[in-house]
């Protein structure tokens, strides 16, 4: 097993110390490999050395232009940081780079959800739940999407495959809540609503949506 493996091993159980220590053992055997360089900057990234970190992705790319590895994790980076523009430039060199991962995707359409441009993000969510079709925040953030874009029935397909995968996905009743009530669909809209709240009773959004229902009731009975 090489260093960046045993490097790997150590990420994985969280044993940040050990990870650096087989990291940098692997860039001083080999100065010239990408790799080391990217899963270095990885644990700085992990124990909050970001600007350090983002050198080390950055000695990565001018090693391996190529590495596409090192764009995705500078996004993180520039991500966390709310750096948007800056993130979805990354993401976006990492897919044409060839990184065609469901990770790459989601984090490019996040990038242009924060950047107010949902209608452009839909293509990249799309194929991330295409790629990887248990991952419900990414069903979750594609429901989003087609809503913000007023595809009300598309965003409830999409929306109820996130509760399939997550039943405790409040955000995701509440938003099948709005869904249905665009569509006065009361009934359901009510069952969503309280659902959220089930699963998060300081649901304000929920609460506030099932009062109205509610209300809209007491009105049309009297």
């Amino acid at each position: 097993m090489d260093k960046n493996q045993i490097g790997i091993k150590y990420m994985q159980e969280g044993k940040w110390e050990e990870a650096a220590k087989a990291f940098m053992e692997a860039i001083e055997e080999s100065p010239n490999e990408a790799i080391s360089y990217i899963n270095f900057g990885n644990v700085l990234t992990a124990v909050g050395e970001t600007k350090k970190a983002l050198d080390f992705f950055q000695k990565a790319i001018t090693l391996d232009e190529n590495a596409a590895a090192a764009y995705y994790s500078a996004g993180n980076l520039f991500y966390e940081n709310e750096q948007f523009q800056q993130a979805k430039n990354m993401f976006e060199t990492a897919l044409k780079k060839g990184l065609e991962s469901a990770d790459n995707f989601f984090m490019l359409g996040m990038s242009l959800v924060a950047l107010e441009q949902p209608r452009l993000a839909l293509p990249y969510f799309q194929r991330c739940t295409e790629l990887n079709g248990e991952d419900a925040e990414a069903f979750f953030q594609y429901g989003l999407c087609l809503a913000n874009q007023e595809y009300i029935d598309e965003a409830i397909v999409q929306l109820e495959k996130c509760i399939s995968i997550d039943s405790h996905h409040a955000d995701a009743f509440y938003n099948l809540g709005v869904a249905y009530g665009y569509k006065e669909d009361g009934e359901k809209a009510l069952q969503m609503f309280e659902k959220a709240l089930q699963v998060q009773p300081d649901h304000l959004l929920a609460g506030h949506g099932k009062k109205l229902i509610e209300m809209g009731t007491e009105d049309t009975e009297s």
